[in-house]
């Protein structure tokens, strides 16, 4: 590794700033974010040991296992200098794009349109249903916009159980409603001659959400919790917590109407956003303080993370099968599901499956829409 002596911060992060360059140059997602951070890294652990650097660029810059062999390449090649990257560009192709809306078109603008040359492509289409599908990780900031307020029509509902409270019953047999046959009977001087009856009634079951807001999970956490907020104002019987190295419970934080405001305080709450992952610590700690208490009891409980763990294996499995115990339904929700050729490998996952009683997708708007579903059977 060619040796490099860098005295201030501002080169620190020029050099950051390169190497990213060259990693997106290769097929690798590399946010602004993740830049800054390796630029702090290199500031601390300096570039005078190979070691030390190729590992303070791997933990900050990557999201997903898959990228580690573009990263071996782009490292060799800027650190190193052991070969060239050459990204290849093709001749840009000018294709014209006719879309159907099926808009009126605006006073003034019913001309027929003028013929254009080269290729055109005629295509229909709609931008809820686009959105509906994408992938969240390729989200634009206008398109998140637009996606805040297609979640907020989605409305969570558990699965119903008995209630302690009972009902009037049309039905002529069960428990006697005393005080409805009693008020009856004033209409026929004091003679029940009309019973009434009572049967118990249902409600809702309730409804917990843990979203795993770790580092690997950066390209997907925004939209998630932007979806657990949706879920929270919708009034119904729902907890929200954020877990990565710890668990944050963000339930007031989220109640706000407002989804900036909102944002902002669970933004706040939780000091270990895009950081590290001990989801079995996290569950633990869940079990003890909140869910083993009652609020896992008989509750839909969700767990949003893509498994990636670097706690315990075997404590993740103990706290699934403690949580499986005293839940109505467990259902964990991985982004990278919908990814070609998935498989839960990851041991984290691997060490959760067995104690999972629904494995969804959670990477697009379509797939919380079927979520929804999921949590009120």
């Amino acid at each position: 590794m060619p040796e490099r002596t860098l005295s201030d911060e501002g080169e620190f992060e020029r050099v950051a700033v390169a190497f990213a360059r060259v990693l997106r140059g290769t097929g690798v997602d590399v946010p602004v974010g993740r830049a800054v951070t390796y630029a702090r890294a290199l500031a601390l652990t300096g570039v005078d040991r190979s070691g030390a650097v190729y590992w303070a660029g791997r933990t900050t810059l990557l999201g997903r296992p898959e990228d580690i062999p573009a990263y071996d390449r782009a490292f060799d090649a800027f650190w190193r200098r052991r070969f060239d990257v050459t990204i290849e560009r093709s001749a840009p192709v000018e294709l014209t794009i006719v879309l159907d809306t099926e808009e009126e078109a605006p006073a003034g603008e019913s001309e027929e349109p003028q013929e254009a040359e080269g290729p055109t492509l005629v295509v229909r289409w709609s931008r809820q249903e686009v959105l509906r599908h994408k992938d969240f990780s390729a989200y634009t900031h206008a398109e998140f916009e637009e996606a805040r307020r297609l979640m907020n029509d989605l409305r969570l509902h558990g699965a119903m159980r008995r209630s302690r409270r009972r009902r009037p019953s049309r039905k002529t047999e069960g428990r006697p409603d005393l005080r409805r046959t009693v008020r009856r009977s004033l209409r026929s001087g004091g003679e029940p001659i009309r019973r009434a009856f009572s049967e118990a009634g249902e409600r809702p079951r309730r409804i917990v959400l843990i979203c795993d807001v770790s580092g690997s999970m950066e390209p997907y956490s925004r939209a998630l919790v932007r979806f657990l907020h949706a879920a929270v104002v919708g009034r119904g019987r729902i907890e929200a917590f954020a877990l990565g190295t710890r668990l944050t419970r963000l339930t007031r934080e989220l109640s706000s109407r407002d989804p900036d405001a909102a944002l902002a305080r669970a933004a706040r709450s939780v000091p270990d956003w895009s950081g590290g992952t001990r989801l079995g610590e996290g569950l633990r700690a869940f079990n003890d303080q909140w869910g083993v208490r009652g609020m896992a009891r008989g509750s839909v409980v969700v767990i949003l993370s893509d498994g990636w763990d670097r706690g315990d294996p075997a404590l993740l499995a103990e706290q699934m099968q403690r949580l499986q115990r005293v839940a109505y339904r467990t259902v964990w929700v991985n982004p990278l599901k919908a990814s070609p050729g998935y498989a839960p490998l990851a041991a984290g996952m691997a060490a959760a499956l067995p104690y999972v009683d629904e494995f969804v997708e959670g990477h697009s708007l379509d797939s919380l829409q079927k979520l929804a579903e999921v949590i009120s059977r």
